[in-house]
């Protein structure tokens, strides 16, 4: 259970709480515990002298068992409000702990997983990490201090009995600790094959257009079936090891009935114990059966806890390569210049660039050609930050990028990236995303520059339109100028194209291209392009090759 141990700073900053909750759980079990010995003494008080009918007496201990049975039912709900409720609250902020986390990891790290592994990993992990923090926390401490209390009633009652009836409880105990190294492995494997379900049914769901267009509906639906019969798989062969638990459980309450009958019985014969007494030790055992059929179940719980928390803190321990050490404000100009800047891709160990040296004054645009896989997108990757050169530096402003405030540099960037993206909203908020609070004129005006407003108000809802998801309402052409639209609205000094006029026939490309020299006046343009008409009203041209990073300018 080490992966667990990452939880408890969470338990100590809810430690009021949970001392709360502890000592509702002490004082619900001994009201539960304490009104037993009254039931034992009402059934001694009924069969005292032959008497059958109620007393005052008998009363008075109806009366006090219906009392402590009312405390343990208040003191049980407040048991709840207190460790559910902190174990709601550490699930909210571990949520958001991992989300945070995913925000900052560097684009590498998210290449080398699934986004459906990442949602299993924030939903499905968490939830399983929360039953450990509540229920699972809660039913532990619960069972012990009920078992406490239990013993020292029950060897008030009969010392030897108590033996009798407990000893079985250490052989149980050996029997869950056997098994729960089963559980853990086979939980492991089960949360592996939901994740495989996810990022499944992710990707067929994001290329829902490619599947039906190849009329491969039946192919998805087989393999689907696949995944899903071998997590059924998985599933039942863990639910088989679980069903363990609650068989031996009962199998050893049985026996301690059974030992109750026999030795309660025989010392009744020998006049060494009274019926009441014995009825007490069947009350003592059937308050442990429910929190004894748990043991397995709460077992279960902290075991897939551990294995979700250790794949969560697979993610957590992940360090970004993109660390932000400046957190000044102070205003960009526009400056860019690389020096000798190479880049290798770690995942597959391509060199996209190499050697590469150019300068752009602030206020100039610069056009980067070449042919496909040449790194004209890593170049604006680089440039936003989102990986570092392998070699070389990149000065923004006679400033290593390294050194500027990330947060700030990228407040005086717009980036159109190469794959037109949209969010799942309306057309006026995929505009407005860049910054805060926009107002609906702005949004307008910027779409009149991406030269995409004419076609928005011919839809019937305008600008509230959804566009569904990412983007899948509207064309290739509406999607990039919507883009280009949410990158300008920001007034940035660095303007990135990457590749994002090619869906545009060339008078559209102009009319943009035009529109920004007019507005924009003062940004530094890096325009990536494979078309020469995107180029050619550009201040320096680079040309890549394939394999060498010259620059014939």
């Amino acid at each position: 259970m080490k992966a667990l141990k990452t939880l408890n700073p969470y338990f100590w900053k809810h430690k009021a709480l949970l001392f709360w909750g502890l000592l509702f759980i002490i004082a619900s079990n001994f009201f539960n515990i304490y009104k037993v010995q009254f039931v034992g003494k009402s059934v001694d008080e009924l069969t005292k002298n032959g008497n059958l009918g109620f007393n005052n007496q008998v009363l008075i201990y109806v009366g006090i068992i219906v009392g402590c049975s009312l405390l343990t039912g208040f003191f049980t709900f407040m048991m709840r409000q207190t460790i559910i409720v902190a174990s709601r609250r550490i699930e909210y902020e571990l949520k958001n702990k991992i989300y945070r986390h995913y925000q900052e990891l560097s684009l590498t790290d998210y290449k080398q997983t699934t986004i459906g592994d990442l949602m299993n990993r924030l939903s499905e992990d968490v939830v399983a990490v929360r039953m450990y923090l509540g229920p699972g926390v809660m039913y532990v401490v619960n069972l012990i201090i009920l078992l406490l209390i239990t013993s020292i009633y029950m060897i008030k009652t009969d010392a030897s009995m108590t033996l009798w009836t407990l000893l079985p409880l250490p052989i149980l105990s050996y029997i869950i600790f056997k098994v729960s190294s089963i559980i853990n492995r086979k939980s492991k494997i089960m949360q592996k094959s939901q994740s495989a379900i996810s990022t499944f049914v992710q990707d067929s769901f994001s290329g829902i257009r490619v599947v039906k267009f190849f009329a491969r509906e039946n192919y998805i639906k087989k393999n689907y079936s696949i995944k899903v019969t071998d997590y059924q798989d998985k599933a039942l062969n863990l639910a088989k090891t679980e069903a363990y638990f609650f068989t031996i459980i009962l199998f050893v309450i049985g026996l301690l009935n059974v030992a109750i009958i026999l030795i309660g019985g025989q010392k009744y014969i020998d006049g060494q114990l009274s019926v009441g007494k014995i009825a007490d030790f069947f009350m003592y055992i059937n308050i442990l059966i429910w929190p004894f059929s748990m043991v397995g179940w709460v077992t279960s719980v902290n075991q897939r806890a551990e294995a979700s928390m250790q794949r969560i803190n697979e993610f957590l321990d992940k360090k970004t390569e993109i660390i932000n050490t400046n957190f000044d404000h102070y205003p960009i100009k526009g400056d860019i210049e690389f020096r000798n800047v190479s880049y290798v891709y770690p995942n597959t160990g391509i060199k996209a660039l190499e050697n590469l040296s150019f300068k752009v004054n602030a206020g100039q645009s610069l056009a980067i050609m070449g042919k496909t896989g040449s790194g004209k997108s890593t170049i604006a990757l680089l440039l936003c930050r989102l990986i570092d050169p392998s070699e070389g530096e990149i000065l923004i402003d006679g400033k290593n990028l390294k050194e500027h405030n990330l947060d700030n540099y990228r407040n005086f960037i717009g980036y159109i990236p190469q794959e037109s993206y949209l969010f799942s909203d309306s057309i006026e908020n995929n505009i407005g995303f860049a910054i805060d609070h926009p107002s609906y004129e702005k949004v307008i005006e910027y779409a009149k520059i991406a030269d995409v407003h004419k076609n928005i108000v011919e839809f019937k809802e305008g600008y509230k339109t959804l566009v569904g998801e990412r983007g899948v309402m509207l064309s290739g052409g509406q999607k990039q100028r919507i883009c280009i639209a949410r990158a300008l609205i920001k007034d940035p000094n660095i303007i990135i194209f990457d590749d994002s006029l090619s869906a545009l026939d060339t008078e559209t490309e102009q009319n943009i291209l035009e529109n920004i020299d007019k507005k924009i006046l003062n940004a530094t343009s890096i325009i990536i392009t494979h078309r020469e008409s995107s180029a050619q009203k550009a201040d320096k041209i680079i040309n890549l090759t394939e394999f060498n990073n010259s620059v014939t300018a």
